[in-house]
């Protein structure tokens, strides 16, 4: 760790977010529909660069129309990779809204939040995707429901594979690697008992890091067939995605 380095991008990373924050307040506003997505888009690319993570991409990304991603989890940085792809509204749990800075970002961002102690959380959630979908928009989902290190999957909640399944939208499972110094690594993993500001301190302060975003074949297109099962999807998106998480 440098603390030089820390305090060089935490201060780089903190006026860019407070950028974010004057930009949802100000502009977002005022700025259609697909002006607001770039924006998303550009932001999430610039704060990566501003946290000195560099981010590579493989494979084809469905670029138009409504389509869920679905993605392993392994850091907060997760979302910001995706969305200098194509931005996508995620899907997140409830306990983020009250993170400091970030977590308003990420409010105003339209993150889904899941409350996980509702009984109506899935229900709720479900509704959420579907407004989203008809707008045309990608929703990212992270069906382990929690990060793990990066090396293998946790089993998969398949219950918001459901809307995605009855609106028709392709679905595309998304594997990210993390590495650090081009070894695979959990070194920037946000998990355990770990809290926010000491994973920041381990990736503004550390150096080499970078994530490898896979974009996979989709698992379901509409081709006039009826889908299959969430249970069946979730099964395939986990196989697909487990291998290539387990093969690197």
């Amino acid at each position: 760790m440098n603390f030089f380095r820390f305090a060089f991008r935490a201060t780089l990373a903190l006026l860019w977010v407070l950028v974010g924050l004057s930009t949802l307040v100000l502009i977002f506003p005022l700025a259609g529909h697909k002006s607001r997505l770039e924006i998303k888009r550009s932001w999430s690319g610039a704060l990566l660069r501003c946290c000195g993570v560099r981010v590579s991409y493989l494979g084809a990304p469905l670029r138009e129309g409504p389509v869920l991603w679905i993605v392993n989890h392994v850091s907060w940085l997760d979302i910001f990779a995706i969305n200098q792809v194509r931005a996508a509204v995620f899907i997140a749990k409830s306990e983020i809204r009250r993170w400091p800075l970030l977590g308003w970002l990420v409010a105003g961002a339209d993150t889904i939040f899941i409350e996980r102690a509702s009984r109506h959380a899935v229900q709720q959630v479900s509704r959420a995707m579907q407004e989203k979908f008809e707008l045309g928009q990608v929703v990212g989902l992270f069906p382990e429901g929690t990060t793990s290190q990066g090396y293998d999957l946790l089993p998969f909640y398949a219950n918001l594979f459901e809307p995605a399944r009855r609106a028709n939208v392709p679905i595309q499972p998304v594997a990210l690697l993390f590495f650090h110094h081009d070894k695979r690594s959990d070194f920037a993993a946000f998990v355990g008992d770990e809290n926010l500001m000491q994973n920041l301190w381990k990736v503004l302060g550390g150096k080499g890091i970078r994530i490898e975003v896979e974009f996979l074949a989709p698992i379901w297109v509409p081709d006039g067939l009826p889908a299959p099962a969430r249970a069946e999807l979730g099964a395939r998106a986990h196989q697909v995605l487990r291998e290539v998480v387990l093969r690197r």
